[in-house]
């Protein structure tokens, strides 16, 4: 029996969330580990603590730099008081001095993104860029103080060895079918009727909040060559987020993104759907004939493992970590070309059978994704370091 201690005090949104919401409830049902995780109490009810999990829940830490001292600060007597052999930490950060062997789960890739940091000074985001270098600063020496690094794909893996000099192992995350398609829950009525109201049209889909590195503009400016190219026929892009600051996690600024879609005269085509939770989002990908992708980075992406699950074809941003995923499923065009965006798009639309060979392997490529395989991985680790490091 292993006893593992998650620090998931991170978890709040996007792949971090996903992560923790498939993990912990797979954990609890195995019988050769337990885990002690402490979870922000608005998350709390989403978990029963049980005999091979106990939760613990923590009143939200506002702001990177104070969750940092407290997780620095307190967690190290609450992994010694738990008796746990590992140190799971789940948030790109590492504790200075863990009390037992730690592996850390680095899940970003904004601290290595020379794009990232390029399109915030371009922006006027200076503050935006200083919190994401000294983010990066304790990501990077993060890496070097844990026992271990593991990164969900091979490619974002290498980008931290070439940073950092360490060794970083790769651990694909998972995929879940029967959590994804298993609720009937119908999406809310306003969503329901203007996915109703675009039959007919061409659908395209992007699952993400609104922020800079999911690269919206660029998708404008292909939307707005699309709906010339493929006139009289018409074009809905769907997004799962509202262009609004204040509507999205983070301080990513939306308003010049809904400039943008005014000044192409794209508001019929551009459908804000708003966030859809992920019990209801299969039904999204259901109406949708493609997925679109043009984010200039990305760690693992698993809304390109969901559309290939849905039969939704996908065309994504030319990104090592988007072929790793995708293989020969998708289709792929360079990240800040508008114009090779609205050209792929077109060509999977009127190349006979393309979308159906895309749909087929991607069915294939999204069952190489298995949670229960992640976690069999992670625990590989987690033995032979509480073997071989014993603290």
């Amino acid at each position: 029996m292993i006893h593992l201690f998650i620090n998931a005090l991170a978890a709040s949104a996007g792949g971090g969330l996903t992560y923790i919401r498939n993990v912990l409830p797979r954990l609890a049902l195995r019988n050769d580990v337990c885990a002690t995780v402490p979870l922000s109490t608005s998350l709390r009810d989403e978990f029963t603590s049980s005999s091979r999990l106990n939760i613990i829940p923590v009143d939200v830490i506002a702001g990177t730099a104070r969750r940092f001292w407290y997780e620095q600060t307190e967690l190290p007597a609450a992994i010694r008081n738990s008796r746990a052999n590992v140190l799971l930490s789940a948030g790109n950060f590492a504790l200075l001095r863990s009390p037992v062997p730690q592996i850390l789960l680095s899940g970003n890739a904004l601290y290595t993104s020379r794009h990232f940091e390029r399109d915030l000074r371009d922006r006027g985001e200076y503050a935006l860029w200083m919190d994401n270098t000294i983010k990066g600063t304790f990501a990077r020496w993060s890496v070097s103080v844990a026992d271990c690094t593991v990164a969900p794909t091979e490619a974002f893996a290498a980008d931290l060895r070439r940073w950092t000099g360490r060794n970083v192992q790769a651990i694909h995350h998972g995929f879940d079918g029967e959590i994804f398609f298993g609720s009937s829950e119908p999406l809310a009525k306003e969503v329901q009727a203007k996915l109703d109201a675009a039959e007919g049209s061409l659908k395209l889909l992007f699952v993400s909040h609104y922020n800079y590195y999911r690269n919206f503009e660029t998708l404008f400016h292909a939307l707005a060559i699309l709906k010339k190219n493929i006139y009289p026929r018409s074009v809905r892009l769907f997004l799962t987020c509202k262009l609004a600051s204040g509507e999205n996690p983070g301080d990513y600024r939306a308003e010049s993104a809904a400039a943008l879609v005014r000044e192409l005269r794209l508001c019929k085509e551009v459908i804000e759907l708003g966030a859809v939770p992920y019990r209801r989002l299969h039904h999204i990908y259901a109406a949708s004939d493609f997925y679109v992708t043009p984010a200039y980075v990305e760690t693992f992406a698993h809304p390109l493992v969901e559309a290939m699950a849905s039969g939704v074809p996908v065309i994504a941003a030319d990104l090592a970590v988007h072929r790793e995923i995708c293989g020969k499923a998708a289709m792929y065009f360079s990240p800040f070309s508008a114009e090779e965006l609205a050209k792929t798009v077109v060509r999977a639309t009127e190349a006979r059978g393309q979308a159906a060979h895309m749909r087929e392997r991607g069915l294939l490529r999204s069952q190489d994704f298995s949670w229960d395989g992640h976690i069999e991985a992670v625990l590989q680790l987690a033995r032979r370091l509480a073997r071989d490091k014993p603290h």
